[in-house]
């Protein structure tokens, strides 16, 4: 899945985006507001998969608790299965994944790999099949969009190596430098003036400028 341009920063996208920065860093009360919000805005299949992907980036407890928020709204049930039950797709989620996680990383794809491996090959294997290939691969959700709820989430909890990748990454999968901004922007009142400025020099330097 290596999705579509995003050339523009509509409504919808905006409350994801903020969604997933909430999912990542707000309590309870934040959480369960921001979702009853987003409803106004954003397509349900779009909440349903930013949920799935939450736990990739912002830890299992917090995905969970997001998604008995997400139950108690959504409006319709969780379905009674789905592709990742079902281990004899693994061969398909690392081809996905491989896919996937060179189109966010570009040229940095190979080094990334190599790195990650040098870490633990456990966690190569984790980051290309479950993270890329599995959940990132889904349909559901356009991988540009995909890429702003990470970097919401990597802005919200103060992760900047990885906010650094993928602002690169968002780019990388078709997102409009001033898509990117503008999603960053939206974050303000989430973030904070003074994170909210750390935040625009990293995107100063990734954009060169």
């Amino acid at each position: 899945m290596t999705g579509s341009a995003l050339d523009a920063l509509d409504d919808s996208t905006i409350a994801l985006v903020r969604l997933a920065a909430v999912i990542a860093g707000g309590d309870e009360a934040q959480v369960r507001h921001a979702f009853t919000a987003s409803l106004t805005f954003v397509p349900p299949p779009w909440i349903e998969e930013l949920v799935i992907q939450s736990y990739l980036f912002s830890g299992f407890p917090r995905a969970l608790n997001a998604a008995r928020e997400w139950r108690r709204i959504a409006p319709s049930p969780a379905p009674l299965s789905d592709e990742g039950d079902d281990v004899t797709h693994v061969d398909e989620w690392r081809q996905r994944g491989e896919a996937t996680c060179a189109a966010v990383y570009g040229p940095m794809y190979d080094k990334l790999r190599l790195n990650v491996r040098q870490l633990h090959p456990a966690l190569d294997a984790a980051m290309v099949i479950e993270g890329y290939g599995k959940i990132l691969s889904r349909p559901g959700l356009d991988l540009p969009r995909r890429e702003l709820c990470i970097v919401a989430a990597c802005a919200m909890t103060g992760q900047d190596r990885q906010l650094h990748s993928h602002l690169h990454g968002a780019l990388n999968v078709g997102v409009a430098p001033t898509v990117l901004s503008g999603a960053l922007e939206a974050l303000l009142p989430l973030l904070g003036e003074e994170r909210t400025r750390s935040v625009r020099l990293l995107l100063a330097r990734v954009l060169g400028k």
